[in-house]
């Protein structure tokens, strides 16, 4: 009998990877450039953990940098 396969990782990705100079963090899913790289590697429990900082740290983003305005 074949193993199931592995369950998809969850992650904040939403395909516009643009790294912000100004706060170190991804314009799109509001992550640094090493726990996007590192992203698969990480136990369940750490990414729960920076997904639960990331509404947070989009206030470090300047709102005209998200199309908000400013």
């Amino acid at each position: 009998m074949a193993a199931a396969p592995p369950a998809p990782i969850r992650t904040p990705c939403v395909k516009v990877c643009v790294m912000d100079d100004e706060s170190g963090l991804c314009l799109g899913c509001h992550r640094t450039l090493a726990e996007i790289a590192g992203w698969g590697r990480l136990s369940d429990a750490r990414r729960a953990a920076v997904m639960a900082q990331l509404p947070a740290r989009r206030r470090r983003i300047r709102p005209e940098k998200l199309g908000l305005g400013g």
